[in-house]
């Protein structure tokens, strides 16, 4: 756990880095964040979602309800690398969502279930390790709900590359980037890409770490 923790930490720096780093580094085109997404989503057949510019670092992202592309102002009206790269993978979601993608259907289905759990999971988990010696059953229950946070965070897994791959190829079949620039936008999308398999790997551990509570608490009864 500690170990996941600090890979975590590692990774979220190197990621604010790295954007911080190619944000600097202008696009030879001279498109912004706004443009590019518009781009990208009219060339896939995409004219009901909008692009909008949101408050925040690294707030970027895709709503499938609202059908907006979110991007943070530093890539809405930035016209860099970092820009390019992030705008592009939120259009990939778009394209995603008009393909009927798996994954990110079944990711959009646990959204409802999950922020319902989500409200009582920690009392949920805190109430069964309490009452763990007289029954198991509340901690069970939070296992379950636990799991669930689980299964999403390897569910996103899939979402998030697919995206990345989508909009790395778009950028460069389209000529958005020169080899150069390309490069660039790689790492950036993978190292954002490396967020989420830590976080599912964190969440993993959790997960076990409570299983393990559990069966220690059976065994004892």
């Amino acid at each position: 756990m500690i170990l996941i923790f600090g890979i975590s930490l590692f990774v979220s720096w190197r990621l604010k880095s790295k954007f911080n780093e190619y944000s600097q580094i202008g696009l030879s085109n001279g498109l912004s964040g706004a443009e590019i997404a518009q781009r990208m989503l009219q060339e896939n057949g995409i004219y009901d979602v909008r692009v909008v510019s949101t408050e925040g670092m690294l707030t970027d992202n895709y709503n499938p309800q609202e059908k907006t592309v979110n991007l943070s102002n530093d890539v809405y009206y930035g016209r860099s690398v970092a820009a390019a790269a992030v705008a592009a993978h939120e259009c990939g979601h778009a394209v995603q969502h008009k393909l009927a993608y798996a994954p990110l259907q079944l990711r959009s289905a646990l959204v409802p279930v999950l922020s319902v759990s989500s409200r009582y999971l920690q009392w949920v988990i805190l109430l069964g390790i309490l009452m763990l010696q007289t029954t198991p059953i509340p901690l069970a229950i939070g296992v379950g709900l636990f799991a669930l946070t689980t299964i999403f965070s390897f569910v996103t897994l899939p979402v998030e590359f697919d995206a990345s791959r989508r909009a790395l190829a778009w950028i460069q079949d389209r000529g958005v980037v020169n080899q150069r620039e390309y490069g660039f936008a790689k790492d950036a999308l993978w190292w954002a890409a490396m967020t989420y398999v830590v976080a599912a790997l964190g969440s993993l551990a959790t997960l076990l770490y409570y299983a393990s509570l559990l069966s220690g608490g059976r065994r004892s009864d």
